[in-house]
């Protein structure tokens, strides 16, 4: 007997049962992220809120976030150190989308690109990038990153917390 069967089955209201599954589908679906630091203003700024959408593939031009996990892709420089931060737990990054598998590899704007022998960005790659690129690090820096690691794409803007919020919400910072 499934959970929303069992809880028709003891008087409890199908509202509330539908609710608390459309409440659970959500959680699985979206995630609330704190932005951190400044590498994609002007659009988004160090503590505005993000609503993700997990789950979807990511197109050029939308903004996504990404967990900060080593790439076996090139490098040729350093993050900026004015705006690094440490965060504890898992870095995710903001970025926005500027090439997705089977685009063209955008040399002329990605230094660290500029000697891979590919003309098309490879499967399971993506070239990010953020807004500000005097405050971000990004694929001008690194290279690719791996499509696994989009936690997923940033569906809205959420208004700013009325209160300071705990350490078990989920955060970001750009490096």
């Amino acid at each position: 007997m499934t959970v929303a069967a069992w809880a028709l089955a003891a008087g409890v209201p199908a509202l509330a049962v539908a609710l608390v599954l459309i409440a659970a589908t959500f959680r699985r679906r979206l995630v609330a992220i704190t932005v951190r630091g400044a590498s994609m203003e002007p659009a988004y700024r160090d503590g505005d809120r993000v609503l993700v959408r997990r789950g979807r593939l990511p197109a050029p031009g939308q903004v996504v976030v990404v967990r900060d996990l080593p790439t076996t892709g090139p490098a040729t420089a350093a993050p900026p150190t004015a705006t690094a931060r440490a965060v504890s737990g898992p870095t995710l990054l903001i970025k926005r989308v500027a090439a997705v598998p089977g685009d063209p590899v955008p040399r002329d704007r990605v230094a660290a690109l500029a000697g891979v022998p590919e003309r098309y960005v490879p499967h399971g790659q993506l070239v990010l990038l953020g807004d500000n690129p005097a405050a971000s690090f990004d694929s001008r820096h690194r290279g690719y990153f791996a499509a696994a690691q989009v936690v997923g794409t940033v569906w809205r803007s959420l208004p700013a917390p009325t209160r300071p919020q705990g350490g078990s919400r989920r955060r970001h910072g750009d490096r």
